[in-house]
This record gives structure tokens, sequence and C-alpha cells, in this order.
């Protein structure tokens, strides 16, 4: 299907990743600092509130489905992740943890009234069918929120270190777990495919800011992915310290890659 990528027989969280390490829940928890106020924005116009059943799909550290819950007031949120360590022993009133893979065939987990899954399909390489089929989840009304990444380069700067590093970032990404954020763009269209309607989307663009939440995401991810970044043979080990030190300077002057939100209704 259109947005499929053979390449990357890995998997995020096992290849890459690993939910184990010390400071994988930091790691995420940093970028949810930066992206949660959108995505939330966006639920809340898209109508989250009492009355809902939700699907938190890679549920990470439960930022999202808590928000559903206690802000936002759903009656149930059904938060999906291979791996819910991070959300063992929470409490909350509706909240029901599912430990399962998204791309398991006999997975059944009912159909919903609202579905949001964030920087998840990127990493599929089956995206474009686990898209249609979250699409057939969604009860008469129900609406769904995509969010994944995009890249607006610098095409001036083809030689810094951070230019570099983000670009061996990618390939190696593509290389070991299939993740492909070529056809993001493509998802308002794939979801008309679908069949839902009002269809639109937004793309928000975070700052970059030294030493910031979200430089210290990117810090992490490059840190955690050093072998894998120098095997691509486009930075080597010093390319990759200078691009780490940047992220900390005050002369840092880069766009980070963005977020694209998609989102539809079930007519």
């Amino acid at each position: 299907m259109p947005g499929e990528n053979p390449a990357g027989r890995g998997r995020y969280g096992e290849s890459l990743f690993e939910p184990a390490h010390p400071r994988e829940a930091e790691r995420i928890d940093d970028a949810a600092v930066v992206y949660d106020p959108v995505t939330t924005h966006r639920l809340r116009a898209l109508g989250a509130g009492p009355g809902l059943r939700c699907l938190e799909v890679g549920a990470g550290t439960g930022t999202v489905a808590r928000w559903l819950l206690r802000e936002a007031g759903v009656d149930e949120v059904v938060a999906l992740d291979r791996d819910t360590g991070a959300l063992e022993g929470a409490e909350d009133p509706g909240l029901r943890v599912v430990t399962a893979d998204l791309t398991d065939e006999g997975l059944d987990l009912g159909t919903f009234d609202l579905i949001h899954a964030r920087f998840v399909l990127m990493h599929l390489p089956e995206r474009r069918r686990v898209l249609a089929r979250l699409a057939g989840l969604l009860n008469p009304g129900g609406r769904i929120l995509l969010g994944d990444a995009v890249e607006l380069p610098d095409r001036l700067d083809t030689a810094s270190a951070y230019r570099r590093t983000m670009d061996a970032m990618w390939e190696a990404l593509r290389e070991t777990i299939g993740t492909d954020i070529a056809h993001i763009a493509a998802y308002p269209r794939f979801l008309r495919e679908e069949g839902l309607v009002e269809v639109a989307a937004e793309l928000y663009c975070p700052p970059l800011t030294p030493g910031g939440p979200l430089a210290r995401f990117w810090s992490q991810t490059w840190r955690r992915m050093r072998p894998e970044l120098e095997a691509t043979g486009r930075v080597d080990a010093a390319t990759v310290d200078v691009a780490l030190a940047q992220l900390d300077s005050p002369h840092l002057a880069a766009l980070a890659p963005g977020m694209l939100l998609a989102w539809g209704r079930r007519a």
C-alpha cells in the first residue's frame, strides 16, 4: 500500500529505545513537555470530553491518557503500548491499560469515539495499513487525531554538525526499524481515502532552544543512537560530539523537526 517502507527489520523498543533504559521515561517526557500542549489543544477542539471512549495509541508514560481523563473528563481511555511499564500502578478511574502490539491482527479493542496516535505510525513499516485499521475502529461520529514528525531542513545548511547528525539519524532509523517520515504529509489524503469527513491538518514547529526540553530530547536520542549514527557513514564520532555541544550552545540556530497533526471524523 502507499506509504509502506520495507526497510528496517527491527522494532522500536527492541532494536532502539528500550523501555528499560534508565533515562527512557525522561526522554519521552521531555518530548511530552513540548508537544502535549499542542496535542491536547487539538483534542479539546475535536470534542474530547465526557461520554467518550478513547484509544491512546503508544501511550508512553501516559501524559495524554491522564489529560483525557483528568482534564477533558472522558469516560474511558484504553492506553495501548507494547510496553506499559510506565503505566503500571496507575489508579485513574476509567483507565484501561492494554499491553499489546498494534500490528497484531488478532487484537480486538472494540470501537471508539476518539483515537489518538502520536509518533507511532512513522515507526511502523506497515503504517498505511495500520492507519486504515485505526480509522475502522471509529464509531459513527468518532474522530481520529494522528501526529508524526516532519522535517523542514535548511537546504542552505548541509555541512553543519547539527544537520549532518539529524540526517544521519533519519537514515539510521529507516535502516534499523523502518521509520519513514516521507509520507507524513499524505495523512490527510489517507484519511479521506478511508472515508472520513471534516479532514484537516496543521503543522507545529517547536522552538529549539539551548538546553531546553526539546534539545534534551534530541541529545538523549543521539547519544542512545551513536553506533547507528556512525554506521550510516554520514557522521563520525567527532561530528556527533560537535552536534551534541550545539544543542547546549547559545549559538544554536536551527529549526527542529516539526509535528504534523491530521484529523478526521467518521460520518
